[in-house]
Formats: structure tokens, sequence, C-alpha cells
């Protein structure tokens, strides 16, 4: 299959590929340590039911990355997939900037992918980006395989920072 006809497979980083349970901890206290937050990413170890199904994937779809990490974090996420051996692919991130939500942000990029691609699937573990992506007529996967954090999804939603 001709790589620019492939459909694409869009995967979330935070709690669908990298396991943040280590860094919630900056996220917990007042004001949030967001800087704390993001430097501790490259440690992050990798989710294998999502690792699985990246690879899994990537033998019929072109791999897509979908983030809510900032711009500044680019080099320290492509180190971690490419030491996880995870498949190389174009990575859209938010504007250092942007705080709008997720569901916002992540639904403007998939729409933008879907005008010249089919997009097979979106996996995420942010049920308001999956309730959005699905409404909008997206083929969503939820990643529910990573413990649940309450202060991320709060930080999520209301400081749009991941």
């Amino acid at each position: 299959m001709d790589a620019v006809r492939r459909p694409v497979a869009v995967f979330d980083l935070d709690n669908t590929l990298a396991d943040t349970a280590h860094r919630q901890r900056f996220l917990e206290r007042k004001p949030r340590d967001w800087t704390g937050f993001f430097a501790a990413a490259p440690q992050d170890p990798p989710l294998a039911r999502g690792i699985e199904l990246v690879l899994k994937s990537a033998e019929e779809c072109e791999i897509q990355y979908l983030t809510g990490r900032p711009e500044r974090c680019r080099a320290d996420t492509e180190e971690w997939l490419a030491r996880h051996g995870l498949p190389e692919g174009r990575m859209h991130m938010r504007r250092d900037s942007d705080r709008r939500p997720a569901r916002i942000t992540k639904l403007e990029v998939l729409r933008r992918l879907a005008r010249g691609r089919e997009v097979r699937m979106l996996v995420d573990d942010d049920e308001l980006v999956c309730d959005a992506a699905e409404r909008a007529g997206f083929r969503v996967v939820r990643a529910r395989w990573a413990a649940s954090s309450q202060a991320l999804k709060e930080a999520q939603e209301t400081e749009g920072r991941t």
C-alpha cells in the first residue's frame, strides 16, 4: 500500500503509551509544578498494552502522535519514542501558549488530518477527548490501561496543559 494512501492511526502519549504515575505528585500540589511534571516525562515507563497496539497498528497504518504536551517537550518526547522502539511518525504537540482543553485542540488536529486521509482510529485515555472524537465520527479506542489520576484530569480540562 502506498504510504500516502495508508490510513492514519493516531496515538496519545501520556497514560496511553507512557505511564505518568510517577510524576503525578507534581500536579497534586498548588500551584501545580508543570516544569517538574514535564521534566520527569523522559523517565516514564512504557505501557505494554499501548505499545502493543501501536506496533500492531503500524502494520497497516501510518502512525501519528497527538499529545497535549507542549512543543518545548518535543526533543525529550521524540527520544522517549525512539528509546522504546516505537514507530517514527508525525507528532502533533500543543503550542507552548495554548491553554485550550485537549478535547478542543485534539479534535481540531483530527479534523485537519481527516480532510486528506482516512483516520482509522484515535487511541487516547482522556474520556472527554474520546467523547468529542466519537461525536465527530471518529473511531476511538479508549486507553483504560493506566491508573487514572484526578489531578491530571482536572489539569487537562481546566488548565489545558496536557
